[in-house]
C-alpha cells in the first residue's frame, strides 16, 4: 500500500555532543565569549571556545596552577602597589638617598610608581578575564605568552618589594598608618570584591560532582566573607570619633621653608613658607672654618650648590671646611630648576625664577631675623663639626652666641633640639625650649625640662601623643606632606608637623575621612547586609537552576554520587530534530502514494 515509516538510527555519542553544542550555542554570549577567549587565550575563534562538561573542574591541572598563579601574582602586585603608593610622603627622601649613592639625579619614585600600576593593572585585566570566563563556563586556557608575562610580573613585584624593604625598610609602618585610614574603605571593596565572586563560586560548587569539593569551596568562601564582614569589630581609626572631640589643626612647620616653592634652606624658600601661612620654620645648621654658622643639611655642598664648577676638586669636602668667603662665592639656587625634585619648579613666575637661580647660602643669624619679624618659631638640627675644624668644641656656644647677641629673636621663639650639653645650654639660655626626639619617660623629660617631642611620624601613636600631652608636653611630628598623613596627625591629637607642603595642607579645613562612630557602624552595617543579601540571591538562583534542569533529565541519569543530575537536554532535542528530518522525508513518498 504505502511506504513503510524510515527508521531512525539513534545518534551517535559524538554526535550527541556537535549537537548539544549547536543548540546551546544561540543561548550563549558569542561575541562576549569570544572576546574573552581571545583575550586571554589567544582563542579567537569559536569553534575553539570549550564548554566544560557539567559536574566536571573548569580547567586541567596545568591551568589550575596557571590561575592560582595569577591570583598570587595579583595579590603580590596589590601589596606593592599599595605600599609604594602610601609611601608618596617620602619619595623626595629616596631619590636624594639615590642621588647620595648614585652621584646623580633621577626621580626613581615615579618609576617604581610607574612600574606598580602597570604589572597590578595587566595581572588584574587577566584575573578578571579568568572570572569571566569561569561564569560564562568556559574552560581557561592561558596563552604562554600571559603565563611568561605573569612570571615576569611576580618576579619584579617581589624584587622590587625586597629591595624597598631592604633600603626603606620604615616604610612599612607607613603603610600600617594608612590602614588607619583606608581600613573602612578597603573593608567595602573587599565585600564588594567577594559579592562579586558568588557568581562563579555558586556556578561551579552546584555543578561539581564531587561532594568534598563542592564542601572546600563553600567552606573557603564562607570563611573569607564572613570574615570580612566581622573586620569592623576589630578595627580603630584616630579618624573615626565625634567630631566635638577633634581638636585643633596641627601648626605647620615649613621644613626648610617651602622647598616645593623655592630652593631649600635658603632666604626665598623661608619667605614662601611664611606667605603661605607657616605657624615656624625649620632648618639644618653648620658652623663654617671661621665660625659663622650658616643653613646646610647635607654633609658636602655637591646636591644644593655649585660647588662642582666653583671648587671642583671640593665636591665631597665637608661644608664646614669652607670659610664664609667662600660659601658666598657659591649659588644655592640654580640646581633647583636642574633638578626639580618635586616637581614644581615650572609653578614659579619668571620673577621667581629669577630670584630662585640667584639664591646664594643664609646664615643662621639671618634666618632668626626673619622668624623674629614674623614671630614664628623656629627649630633646627645643628651639626657638629669635622676634627681639625676650629670650632669642633665650641659649635654649641657659638651657636648661642648667635641667637642671644647677633640676632633679635627672643630665645623663647627657639625649640633647642640638640642633645649635646643640654644641662650646659639649659643655664645658659633658661628661655630656650628644650625639645628631644627621644620618647622617654614622662618623669624622665620633666626632670630635663622637655616641653616638646620631635619624632618622626612613623611613631605617631594617640594614645602616647595624649599621654604628653596630659604632661604639659606638646609633639612635633616630621616629616608631613601628604594630606591624609596630616589629617592622621590631626586626630591624633598632634600639637605640630613639620611639612613641605605649607601651601597645601594649610588649605584643608577638616581632617579627611573623618567620621564618627555612628556613621562608621551605619556604613559598615548596610554594607554587610546588602552584601549577605545578593549572595543568598545567587546562591539560591544558581540552586533553583540546577533543579530545574534536574527535573527535565531522565530519572536514570543520576551520577553515581548522586550530587549533580546531569544534563542531557541535547538527546531529546536531537531526537525531536531526527524525528521531523524522517517526517519531512515521509511527506513525499505518503503523498505519492
Amino acid at each position: 500500500m504505502g511506504t513503510a515509516p524510515t527508521e531512525v538510527t539513534p545518534p551517535k555519542l559524538g554526535k550527541l555532543k556537535v549537537a548539544r553544542q549547536c543548540l546551546l550555542q544561540r543561548y550563549e554570549h558569542r561575541p562576549f565569549v569570544s572576546c574573552l577567549a581571545g583575550l586571554y587565550g589567544c582563542q579567537w575563534r569559536r569553534c575553539q571556545r570549550t564548554h566544560a562538561q557539567p559536574g566536571h573542574c573548569c580547567c586541567s591541572k596545568l591551568e589550575c596552577g596557571s590561575f592560582a598563579l595569577i591570583v598570587l601574582t595579583f595579590c603580590i602586585c596589590l601589596v606593592f602597589l599599595y605600599f609604594w603608593s602610601e609611601a608618596r610622603n617620602d619619595y623626595n627622601d629616596f631619590d636624594w638617598f639615590n642621588f647620595g649613592n648614585l652621584g646623580f639625579w633621577f626621580p626613581w619614585s615615579i618609576v617604581l610608581l610607574i612600574l606598580a600600576v602597570f604589572l597590578f593593572t595587566y595581572v588584574a585585566f587577566l584575573l578578571v578575564l579568568a572570572v569571566c570566563l569561569l561564569s560564562e563556563g568556559q574552560r581557561l586556557y592561558l596563552h604562554w605568552f600571559h603565563k611568561i608575562g605573569i612570571s615576569v610580573a611576580l618576579i619584579l613585584s617581589i624584587v622590587a618589594s625586597s629591595v624597598l624593604t631592604d633600603l626603606w625598610s620604615k616604610e612599612w609602618m607607613t603603610v600600617l598608618l594608612s590602614f588607619q585610614i583606608t581600613a573602612p574603605y578597603l573593608h567595602i571593596g573587599g565585600v564588594v570584591l567577594m559579592t562579586l565572586l558568588s557568581w562563579p563560586v555558586a556556578l561551579h560548587v552546584f555543578q561539581l560532582n564531587m561532594r568534598v569539593s563542592r564542601m572546600v569551596m563553600m567552606v573557603l568562601y564562607i570563611t573569607v566573607l564572613g570574615t570580612l564582614y566581622l573586620v569592623p569589630l576589630g578595627m580603630h581609626s584616630p579618624c573615626i570619633k565625634e567630631r566635638s572631640s577633634l581638636g585643633s589643626a596641627p601648626a605647620l612647620i615649613g621644613h626648610r621653608g617651602a622647598p616645593m616653592l623655592a630652593p631649600e634652606n635658603t632666604y626665598m624658600s623661608f619667605e614662601k613658607a611664611l606667605a603661605a601661612g607657616a605657624d615656624g620654620l625649620e632648618t639644618d645648621v653648620t658652623i663654617s672654618y671661621d665660625g659663622v654658622p650658616f643653613l646646610m643639611h647635607d654633609k658636602n655642598l655637591r646636591r644644593t650648590t655649585n660647588v662642582k664648577h666653583i671648587f671642583p676638586n671640593w665636591t665631597h669636602t665637608s661644608s664646614a671646611m669652607f670659610t664664609w668667603k667662600q660659601l658666598q662665592s657659591l649659588n644655592a639656587g640654580s640646581w633647583f630648576f636642574s633638578q626639580d625634585p618635586f616637581g614644581t619648579a615650572s609653578s614659579l613666575s619668571p620673577d621667581e625664577r629669577l630670584q630662585a637661580q640667584n639664591q646664594s647660602v643664609c646664615t643662621l643669624r639671618t634666618f632668626l631675623d626673619l622668624a623674629a619679624q614674623y614671630g614664628k618659631l623656629v627649630i633646627f638640627d645643628l651639626y657638629r663639626p669635622p676634627w681639625g675644624h676650629p670650632y669642633r668644641d665650641a659649635w654649641i656656644s657659638r651657636t648661642l652666641d648667635v641667637i642671644q647677641n647677633e640676632s633679635s629673636i627672643p630665645s623663647s621663639q627657639v625649640l633647642w633640639l640638640p642633645p649635646e650639653l643640654r644641662e650646659f645650654v639649659q643655664e645658659i639660655d633658661p628661655d630656650l625650649q628644650q625639645t628631644t626626639s627621644n620618647q622617654a619617660p614622662v618623669e624622665e623629660l620633666k626632670l630635663r625640662h622637655i616641653s616638646r617631642l620631635n619624632i618622626h611620624y612613623s611613631s605617631m601613636s594617640e594614645k602616647e601623643i595624649r599621654k604628653y600631652a596630659v604632661a604639659n608636653i606638646s609633639t612635633n611630628l616630621y616629616v608631613i606632606s601628604e594630606p591624609w598623613l596630616y589629617s592622621l596627625a590631626w586626630c591624633a591629637g598632634a600639637h605640630s608637623v613639620a611639612t613641605n607642603a605649607v601651601h597645601i595642607l594649610k588649605n584643608l579645613q577638616r581632617p579627611l575621612f573623618l567620621m564618627t562612630p555612628n556613621e562608621y557602624r551605619l556604613m559598615w552595617t548596610l554594607t554587610d547586609i546588602t552584601s549577605l543579601l545578593l549572595v543568598v540571591i545567587i546562591f539560591v538562583f544558581h540552586w533553583w537552576r540546577e533543579r530545574g534542569l534536574a527535573r527535565i533529565v531522565d530519572s536514570s541519569s543520576l551520577l553515581e554520587h548522586g550530587s549533580y543530575r546531569q544534563f542531557r537536554t541535547e538527546v531529546n532535542d536531537v531526537w525531536s530534530l531526527s524525528n521531523m528530518s524522517s517526517s519531512e522525508k515521509q511527506i513525499p513518498s505518503l503523498s505519492s502514494a
